[in-house]
C-alpha cells in the first residue's frame, strides 16, 4: 500500500473514531440531559430540549474529535 493510501485510510479511520466518541457524549448528554430538563420543564418541553443539547453536544465533539485525530498522527 502506498503512503498516500495509508495517508487517507487514517483519516478514514480517525474520523470514525471521531464518530463513535462523538456518539458516546451524545449518550451521555441525552441521559443527563434529561434527568435536569425533567427536573426544569415539563413534558414535551424536557425531552425536546435535552435531545437538542445532546445532538448539539454530539455533533461538536464529533467535529472536534475527528479534527484532531485526523490531524495529529
Amino acid at each position: 500500500m502506498s503512503a498516500r493510501g495509508r495517508d487517507r485510510a487514517d483519516r478514514v479511520a480517525a474520523w470514525a473514531v471521531g464518530v463513535g466518541v462523538g456518539l458516546i457524549a451524545m449518550m451521555l448528554a441525552w441521559i443527563v440531559g434529561a434527568r435536569i430538563a425533567e427536573l426544569l420543564w415539563e413534558p414535551p418541553g424536557g425531552p425536546r430540549v435535552a435531545l437538542a443539547s445532546a445532538l448539539l453536544i454530539g455533533i461538536i465533539v464529533t467535529v472536534v474529535s475527528g479534527v484532531r485525530l485526523s490531524r495529529g498522527r
